[in-house]
C-alpha cells in the first residue's frame, strides 16, 4: 500500500479528517472501501469536481476500493447553497443527468481487479421508502439543534430567504447514504470537499447510533481557490464543464493554459499525477521563466488528455500552434477550428473584401488608415500569410472550410472572421 495520507498532505489534498491516526492506520492496513458522492444538479460535471474525481482515482491507485455515488435521489433535492434555494428539477431530467455524470466519471476509475470500482445510485434505497419509514428509521436519529449548526444551514438561516424543510433535510439523505453503503458494501470512509464537512459527519453520527461497533471515517479535501479572489472553475463565459458540448476541448485546454502563475503550483499538486520530482522541476521552471508557461502547458495537456482523450488533446495543441503561425490552419478539422475561433474576437461579414476593411471590422485596427499602416509595417496576416499590399483583397478560395478567416496583427493579436457568402 502507498502511504496515501502523506501523499495527500504533500499535494494539499488533506483538509481534515475525523481521526487522522485511525484513518492513517486503516488506509495502511487496507484495502479500504470508500465513497464519494456527486449530485446531478446539472447536465455535466465542471472542473471544480475534478478535485474529488481525481482524489478518488488516487485512492484507488493506492489500493483502495471506490464507490462512486451519483445521487439520483439527492439530485432531486440539492445540497443547500449559501444564498438561495435551488430550482428543483423533474425526476426525468435528474435521471438523464445521472447517466451523463456516470459516463463522465467512469473513465477515471478501474472496474477490474480486487479493488474494482463500483458505481452506485442512492435512488436504489430511497425510491421505495415511505415518508413515515424515513422519519421513523432515519429522522429519529438526528437532532435539530445539531443540524442547525451545520455551515450550509446556518448561513441560510441568516439570509433573507431562510431555508426550506426540503433542503434542511438534505443532510439526512446524505447521512443515510453512508449508512446504506456501510451495510451493503462495507464502506468505512466518506471523502468530499471541506464545504461538505457537516454532511460527512452526519453520516458518521448516524452509523454510530445504529451500528455502535462500526469504525468509520471522513476525509475532506480543501476547496480550490484562485489567487485573484474569483471562484475556481469560472470564466467570463461561466463554468468550465467536462462535457465537450458545453465547454469545447479547446476552451478547456485554454482554461488551464491561462492559470495564474500564483496558482499553478497548487493546481499541479492537486490535479496532476506527475511525480514529486517532475512537479518540483515545473515549479522551478515557473519561478525562473514564468513567461514560458511551461507548467501551465504541462497541466493543460495532462488534464485535457485525461478528460477528452489523447486525440482531442493533440488536435487542440495543433490548433493552438496553427493560430500563431506554428502549424497549418488548413490541416485543422472544422470542429476543432470552430472551437478555437470561438475563443477569439470575431465578426461576421456578408461578403469578401479588402483586408484593411476586415481588420477594421473585427477590431484589430481602429481605422482603415491604421490597418493600412499595419500592412505597410509587415504586421498583417490572413491565415498566417503575410499581407504585402495595402489594397489586398481576400478571395473565396482562402476561406477555411468555406467559412472562416484567421486575422493576425503582429505576433499575438488574433481575430476571426466568419464570411456568409450569398448563394
Amino acid at each position: 500500500m502507498t502511504d496515501i495520507v502523506d501523499e495527500l498532505k504533500w499535494r494539499g489534498l488533506f483538509a481534515q479528517s475525523t481521526d487522522e491516526d485511525a484513518l492513517r492506520k486503516a488506509l495502511a492496513d487496507g484495502p479500504v472501501t470508500f465513497y464519494c458522492g456527486f449530485d446531478p444538479t446539472a447536465a455535466s460535471l465542471h472542473v471544480g469536481h475534478l478535485v474529488q474525481v481525481l482524489t478518488v482515482r488516487r485512492l484507488q491507485q493506492a489500493g483502495h476500493r471506490p464507490l462512486a455515488l451519483v445521487g439520483g435521489a439527492t439530485g432531486q433535492i440539492g445540497d443547500p447553497r449559501p444564498t438561495a434555494e435551488r430550482t428543483l428539477n423533474d425526476p426525468e431530467t435528474v435521471a438523464n443527468w445521472v447517466t451523463r455524470l456516470r459516463t463522465q466519471i467512469e473513465p477515471f476509475l478501474s472496474f477490474e481487479g480486487e479493488n474494482a470500482a463500483l458505481m452506485v445510485n442512492n435512488l436504489d434505497w430511497t425510491a421505495g421508502l415511505s415518508a413515515i419509514e424515513f422519519l421513523r428509521d432515519i429522522g429519529k436519529h438526528f437532532r435539530v439543534n445539531k443540524m442547525l449548526t451545520k455551515d450550509s444551514v446556518a448561513r441560510r438561516l441568516e439570509s433573507e430567504q431562510g431555508i426550506s424543510y426540503t433542503e434542511f433535510s438534505y443532510q439526512l439523505l446524505q447521512g443515510m447514504d453512508f449508512l446504506e453503503l456501510y451495510r451493503r458494501h462495507g464502506c468505512v470512509l466518506q471523502q468530499g470537499g471541506s464545504d461538505q464537512w457537516g454532511n460527512l459527519t452526519a453520516g458518521l453520527d448516524l452509523i454510530h447510533r445504529l451500528e455502535p461497533d462500526a469504525v468509520v471515517h471522513a476525509l475532506a479535501t480543501p476547496l480550490m481557490t484562485k489567487a485573484d479572489g474569483t471562484k475556481f472553475g469560472k470564466t467570463e463565459g461561466g463554468a468550465v464543464w467536462l462535457d465537450p458540448e458545453m465547454t469545447t476541448p479547446y476552451a478547456f485546454y485554454q482554461f488551464w493554459l491561462n492559470v495564474d502563475d500564483r496558482d499553478i503550483s497548487t493546481y499541479l499538486r492537486i490535479l496532476s499525477f506527475k511525480s514529486r520530482e517532475e512537479l518540483e522541476e515545473l515549479e522551478q521552471l515557473t519561478a525562473e521563466r514564468p513567461q514560458a508557461r511551461t507548467a501551465q502547458r504541462a497541466l493543460a495537456e495532462e488534464l485535457t488528455t485525461l478528460v477528452h482523450g489523447a486525440d482531442q488533446c493533440a488536435a487542440v495543441i495543433a490548433a493552438s500552434k496553427a493560430l500563431f503561425g506554428q502549424g497549418e490552419l488548413t490541416e485543422l478539422d472544422a470542429a476543432t477550428l470552430s472551437a478555437a475561433l470561438s475563443e477569439l474576437p470575431r465578426a461576421e461579414v456578408g461578403g469578401l473584401g479588402q483586408v484593411v476593411d476586415l481588420f477594421t471590422e473585427v477590431g484589430l485596427a481602429p481605422s482603415r488608415s491604421a490597418a493600412r499602416r499595419t500592412v505597410k509595417e509587415g504586421g498583417a496576416y490572413v491565415n498566417n500569410v503575410k499581407v504585402t499590399a495595402e489594397d489586398a483583397e481576400v478571395s473565396a478560395d482562402e476561406l477555411l472550410h468555406g467559412r472562416w478567416l484567421v486575422l493576425r496583427r503582429g505576433k499575438k493579436n488574433l481575430a476571426a472572421i466568419e464570411v456568409k457568402v450569398a448563394g
